[in-house]
């Protein structure tokens, strides 16, 4: 093959690498699985399922003014009926195992995105109140996604695992008429729930194994400057310079109801003085806020008894949640500044003295 021939070829072959390149960048930016470009086409079917990879894109160009986040203990949420009870139009970002920061995060860039956005609900696990502001359990994540920096977007749209779990999945679904994910079924689960079930991941006999002595007092773990230095931090950089940047915005914030089994875990490792006071401080800073509506519902105690709406210690089933919304909207389970201390101070006492061992025979 002469020079000619062979600089001909290479041209040829750089222009068919370039125009594959082209061609699979424009399928990418067509089909978008996690609405990165442009909201959601009628006519394709998505399947929402990758929380990290899709939230930041419901961000960007859906249309909503209300949203649920959380973290696992809000995936079974359904919007539908939020919409109904509260009259929004609302989608739902969860991310399981979260940290408040990364809750943060997600929902300092919603609003930044979307000022129709006029009412949040944000679950807030208590038992992340004394974790690190930071504390996260995720390192991995697509933060080309987040940004508006163009040029890293050639990790979404030369990524392979996108390609095939997001670009194909989707046309696939669209061509064999599948119906899309719908909003309500988005990260919710089904498991099987129970007192067999909770055993599953709770080795209650190792917990005890591994107990104070016989003497100490159990849940009695300490609640001093340092950990109401940490609370305070956690919360003001998470959620009240957000709280605080939207006056008009109305946040629903609560506390999930683990079940009575977590409290047990609680007593048994001598956190539990400690969690319930981190919430009172936690309730302290966010009743200053006028447009924060915070709930408990610890004090649902035919509920968190109750093992058969529990998957393991902390999560609930669906129905739980449905509860919740409805809860929301009577009032109940409203902490006030007149009735925190005397909530949280009444379920300290029932969990303190609650018979566990009667929960195993």
């Amino acid at each position: 093959m002469d020079q000619s021939k062979a600089r001909k070829w290479f041209l040829k072959c750089i222009g068919l690498l370039a125009a594959s390149l082209l061609l699979l960048a424009l399928i990418v930016i067509v089909t978008d699985p996690y609405f990165h470009y442009h909201k959601p086409y009628p006519f394709m079917s998505y399947r929402l399922y990758d929380e990290r990879y899709t939230n930041d894109g419901i961000s960007r160009h859906f249309d909503f003014d209300a949203l649920i986040t959380g973290t696992s203990m809000a995936q079974n949420f359904r919007p539908s009926q939020m919409d109904a009870l509260f009259g929004t139009h609302s989608v739902k970002e969860t991310f399981s195992g979260a940290g408040y920061q990364e809750l943060a995060d997600n929902l300092a860039r919603a609003l930044e995105r979307n000022p129709s956005l006029r009412t949040v609900l944000l679950g807030l696990d208590s038992n992340g109140l004394l974790r690190d502001y930071d504390w996260k359990q995720y390192d991995n994540y697509p933060t080309y996604l987040y940004d508006d920096n163009p040029f890293n977007d050639v990790s979404y749209l030369f990524n392979k695992s996108i390609f095939y779990h997001g670009v194909l999945t989707s046309l696939a679904m669209t061509l064999s008429g599948s119906p899309a994910t719908t909003m309500d079924e988005y990260s919710s689960w089904q498991r099987p729930c129970g007192l067999e079930a909770i055993l599953g991941s709770y080795d209650r006999d190792a917990l005890l194994a591994d107990s104070l002595p016989a003497n100490s007092q159990e849940g009695s773990a300490g609640f001093g400057e340092k950990e109401h230095s940490k609370v305070v931090q956690t919360i003001t950089l998470n959620v009240l310079d957000i709280v605080n940047q939207y006056p008009d915005t109305v946040f629903y914030i609560f506390f999930p109801p683990y079940s009575i089994c977590y409290w047990d875990a609680a007593k048994i490792q001598n956190t539990l003085n400690q969690e319930i006071s981190a919430m009172e401080t936690a309730a302290d800073l966010l009743l200053a806020c006028p447009n924060v509506r915070l709930y408990s519902f610890f004090g649902q105690y035919d509920v968190i008894c109750n093992l058969d709406n529990y998957s393991d210690i902390g999560h609930y089933s669906g129905e739980i949640n449905s509860q919740i919304l409805e809860w929301m909207a009577e009032g109940t389970g409203l902490l006030t500044k007149e009735n925190y201390r005397m909530i949280l101070s009444r379920d300290r006492e029932f969990f303190l003295n609650y018979d566990y061992g009667s929960l195993y025979n």
